[in-house]
């Protein structure tokens, strides 16, 4: 198997990891969008770069990349359901999730963490917005005052 199947792989059996804790947690979700409005909200997303890697196979539907909002997001929907990083599949904004989510990103962020020393690859997490600007090419919006 090939380090970026491997890589790939992992990542996959790490998401289903997260689903299972998230399911169990059943944090309720009133599809409002606020996950994805990130300077709206005071959040950033960050990823890994596997993370990237995947999310990437299909690029957003927007040329939009700012901190501002996710550009995979198009009228309040999701367009990365399958492939959405570890931060989005974890955060809600259901009151009654407080700190449960926090302590499964911590669990499965380590566990990332492990996968990078398993398959040799450096640690690299920055802000989403960063790795779509550098591995797609897209035009940088400005930030709204």
């Amino acid at each position: 198997m090939s380090e970026t199947a491997s890589i790939r792989d992992g990542l996959l059996d790490l998401y289903a990891s997260v689903d299972r804790d998230v399911a169990a947690a059943a944090p309720v979700c009133n599809l409002s969008g606020r996950c994805c409005r990130f300077k709206e909200y005071g959040h950033t997303l960050f990823i890994s770069r596997p993370e990237a890697g995947l999310l990437l196979e299909q690029p957003p539907p927007t040329s939009d990349v700012d901190e501002n909002t996710c550009p995979y997001q198009v009228h309040g929907l999701c367009t990365a359901r399958e492939r959405r990083p570890l931060g989005c599949r974890v955060y809600f904004c259901d009151p009654n999730y407080v700190g449960v989510g926090e302590a499964i990103s911590e669990r499965h962020v380590s566990a990332l963490k492990r996968l990078h020393e398993q398959t040799g690859l450096s640690w690299e997490y920055r802000p989403l917005h960063e790795f779509l600007r550098e591995r797609t090419g897209l035009a940088q919006t400005s930030a709204s005052p």
